[in-house]
């Protein structure tokens, strides 16, 4: 064709060639899907059977979990969560990463969600972070190195770096460890469902495992890899099939293996391979491998600055707020923070913005989904703001209590303690009561490690009265042996305030709890007495004693008791023995002068007030303004 010939004629002397299909193969389904998919049921079902196995016989191999590594480490306790992980360690550095995706609760439920979310027409969408990404290995150093360097830093020159180690393969305390089911139960939907919905499949596995931080890291050295021949064609099947987000044939190009550390060989990508190019081989491991920045991220430079920000901001909001959301739960949760929060504000400025192919935003408006989106959004991050503000009362209701000093038997040696505080304790319990009132006040959950700290602080300004409410009030949700310290703690006060009745009923249940616990006998011995039946107040004085010989306050409760009911000799030899196991402390001889005439048991009282003054002349001012008051 001429160059000066017309648009017409030009037009006439093109040929009309036929236009042929593209033939592209159909991605075919993973065969070893199915086999791994029966071995993670199979886990969870091994799981279920253990729990069974200890319910019913009491004790039972100690959990097959990871966490339980950091009480090998740090008390040692040989556990099988230490075998299992060391193994699962070992076994990484030679095969790479497949014990998460084969041997792990975690991944079964993350994979389930993401079954289930596809079945409803959902496919997730990967989440991808140049410096999130790094969570899980900063958590497993917390987790399981910080402890040691802690302890190596604190500890004195004559101790071993690690502690004895001692066998813990056996348990009858299957759950210790564990947090309580009521919130297990929400952290596996936050680690499954709602992290595979925001962060794509794996989510938590990429941006909130430990586990899988040390896992990644060996991934590097394992010289087990996925790998290519000359038959690739570089279809993308085997990275439309990845459930670990991974690039698969971006990277085999590059490298000729997989070198991306959150490839968990699920070996799906082999298995769908139209031309079987790939198979699992040995090689040179990734770590000697030059890597190239895949730039394939959801992120800008300062959106992952401002992501890494909101992300520290959320996990200490709500890691441990309540005393309730274990460290795991509280990484899920700021993870989604950091998403949503990043996704609201993308999404307020721009005009076009979908998720999950849904409109979310339309030439500048705001769709019904939208709307929505940004609704859940501001929900959730004002729950994030809410628990910050609760952790910060509790926080600082701790650190005020941490500041007290005074001791339990002085402090509930009279129905009001105020005269033993100074100035930096009265702070303290001014602070403290106000930041745990406030987080009582404002918080959406009760927080019954709190709560007793403080009563306690509600006593010691004074207020005996809501100090036995709120024990009352936490004994009530608590169970166990801090039930058992509640309750003992509220009969005390009980006595104090002249109600031995009320005192006998909280005491008594408390010692159903825990029998051992000989301060509550003591107290329910002086509830006795004070309510008329002296006799059974001498019985259990006796008893308590026959169990510990030891106990002053026992003995000269018993010495005064055998005094008024007529036996000076028995009376004579404990008050011998109670000089005896008192220590030369004005404030201790104080505290039994003061609990023997709460007593009306005046004689002995008179005695050891007599002794206070001896070792401390100061005290005869108390002495003084106590007669006063009594008058």
């Amino acid at each position: 064709m001429s160059a000066n010939c017309t648009k017409s004629e030009a037009k006439k002397e093109r040929a009309s060639l036929p236009v042929l299909p593209v033939k592209t193969a159909p991605i075919a389904k993973s065969k070893t899907s199915r086999w791994r998919a029966g071995a993670l049921i199979a886990l969870n079902l091994l799981m279920i059977l253990h729990i069974i196995q200890w319910r019913l016989m009491g004790t039972t191999v100690s959990p097959i979990e990871p966490s339980e590594s950091m009480y090998t480490l740090q008390n040692g306790a040989v556990n099988a969560g230490f075998i299992f992980f060391t193994l699962a360690i070992l076994a990484t550095l030679i095969f790479g990463r497949f014990v998460c995706g084969w041997g792990c609760h975690i991944v079964a439920l993350q994979d389930l969600c993401a079954w289930l979310l596809k079945k409803a027409g959902l496919k997730p969408v990967a989440f991808r972070s140049r410096l999130l990404i790094y969570i899980p290995l900063i958590t497993a150093l917390y987790m399981f190195v910080w402890p040691t360097i802690a302890r190596a830093l604190t500890k004195p020159e004559s101790e071993p770096l690690f502690p004895a180690f001692t066998n813990h393969l056996i348990t009858n305390d299957f759950w210790a460890t564990f947090p309580p089911v009521w919130v297990a139960i929400p952290f596996l939907f936050i680690v499954g469902f709602v992290t595979v919905y925001f962060l794509g499949s794996k989510g938590f596995c990429t941006y909130g495992c430990p586990y899988g931080g040390f896992f990644a890291v060996a991934d590097k050295f394992a010289p087990g890899k996925i790998r290519v021949t000359d038959a690739c064609e570089h279809c993308g099947h085997c990275t439309s099939v990845c459930t670990s987000n991974v690039k698969v044939h971006q990277e085999v190009k590059k490298y000729g293996m997989v070198v991306d550390p959150g490839c968990m060989k699920c070996m799906d990508c082999v298995s769908v391979c139209p031309n079987d190019a790939l198979y699992f081989g040995y090689g040179k491991p990734s770590i000697a491998i030059k890597k190239e920045g895949s730039g394939n991220y959801s992120l800008t430079w300062p959106e992952e600055i401002a992501g890494t920000l909101i992300f520290i901001a959320s996990f200490f909001a709500v890691w441990n707020v309540y005393q309730v959301v274990p460290m795991l739960m509280a990484i899920g949760i700021a993870i989604i923070t950091t998403f949503l929060a990043l996704k609201s504000w993308r999404l307020l400025g721009v005009e076009n913005s979908a998720f999950y192919a849904r409109s979310l935003r339309t030439g500048g408006r705001f769709t019904l989904a939208g709307a929505a989106f940004l609704f859940f959004s501001a929900g959730w991050i004002f729950l994030n703001i809410h628990s910050g503000f609760i952790r910060y009362h509790e926080s600082a209701g701790n650190q005020a209590y941490d500041r007290l000093q005074i001791p339990d038997e002085l402090a509930l040696a009279q129905a009001d303690p105020r005269e033993w505080l100074d100035a930096v304790a009265q702070d303290a319990v001014a602070r403290g009561t106000y930041h745990f009132r406030q987080a009582a006040r404002y918080g959406f959950i009760s927080n019954v490690d709190a709560m007793p700290r403080l009563a306690w602080m509600e006593f010691l300004s004074g207020d005996a009265e809501s100090a036995e409410m709120r024990l009352e009030e936490t004994a009530n949700l608590q169970s166990g042996p801090s039930q058992a310290i509640s309750l003992y703690y509220r009969g005390a006060i009980l006595n104090r305030l002249g109600q031995p009745i009320e005192a006998l009923k909280s005491l008594d249940e408390a010692i159903a709890l825990r029998p051992d616990l000989l301060s509550a006998k003591e107290e329910m011995g002086e509830a006795l007495w004070r309510s008329g039946h002296r006799a059974e107040a001498a019985a259990i004085w006796a008893e308590t004693l026959k169990t510990n010989d030891s106990l002053p306050i026992a003995t000269k409760f018993a010495a005064g008791a055998y005094l008024a009911l007529g036996d000076p000799e028995h009376a004579k030899n404990l008050d011998e023995k109670g000089d005896i196991l008192i220590p030369a402390d004005p404030y201790f001889h104080w505290v039994i002068g003061r609990r023997l005439e709460n007593l009306g048991m005046n004689s002995l009282a008179e005695k050891h007030f007599a002794k206070a003054v001896q070792l401390n002349p100061a005290f005869e001012l108390r002495r003084l303004n106590r007669r006063g008051d009594q008058k």
